[in-house]
């Protein structure tokens, strides 16, 4: 069977040590100190970790994907019955599971939720969200069209996903700061009715 082949498992290996180390470099160093004073437990934390989650996947997707295409190492497309199961797929199933984990309260930073959850499922939606928008030209354009002109759709779609988790981190007090600037005016005016 497909899932049972060991270069089928590389892919997500590589990039849950990628983020296995990542967070084992935070929580044995000094930087565990400057993470919990500026992240840790907020909304800020899982959009953090959510983008981490995400721009480890998109680096280690293109490169395993440039691999089969060049027959570089152990990589190979996924097949099922002759047919080539897309990335696409397995980022919908995790994008799913996240989603009715949250549905649940699981990971959400909800009371009575457990925090490392929250931190897994945050990545792991990162993850869903890069193995997805890698392949958005396919579902953009109903076609195999990833090495193809119409492919670059797919960076595009992932660029913009990834500067709004980036603007989502680094500008969220800027940005409320601005709405509440914006909507001062129109507060004064009710008041003053």
């Amino acid at each position: 069977m497909f899932a049972l082949h060991r270069s089928f498992w590389l892919g997500p290996l590589i990039i849950a040590a990628i983020l296995a180390f990542l967070a084992l470099l935070v929580s044995r160093t000094r930087l565990r100190s400057i993470y919990n004073r500026h992240i840790a437990e907020t909304r800020r934390e899982r959009l953090f970790l959510a983008s981490l989650g995400f721009f480890v996947s998109v680096l280690v997707v293109r490169g395993v994907t440039i691999a089969i295409r060049h027959n570089i190492g152990p990589f190979h497309n996924v097949e099922m019955h002759g047919r080539h199961i897309h990335h696409l797929v397995w980022g919908i199933l995790l994008l799913l599971l996240v989603g009715y984990l949250w549905l649940l309260q699981i990971g959400t930073g909800a009371a009575g939720s457990w925090r490392w959850l929250g931190q897994v499922t945050s990545m792991l939606y990162g993850v869903a969200a890069a193995l997805t928008l890698d392949e958005f030209a396919l579902w953009l354009n109903l076609s195999d069209v990833y090495w193809q002109r119409q492919g670059r759709e797919s960076y595009e779609a992932m660029a913009l996903f990834g500067g709004i988790l980036g603007m989502g981190v680094f500008g969220g007090p800027f940005f409320r700061a601005v709405g509440r600037d914006l909507l001062n005016p129109f507060r004064r005016n009710r008041v003053e009715r």
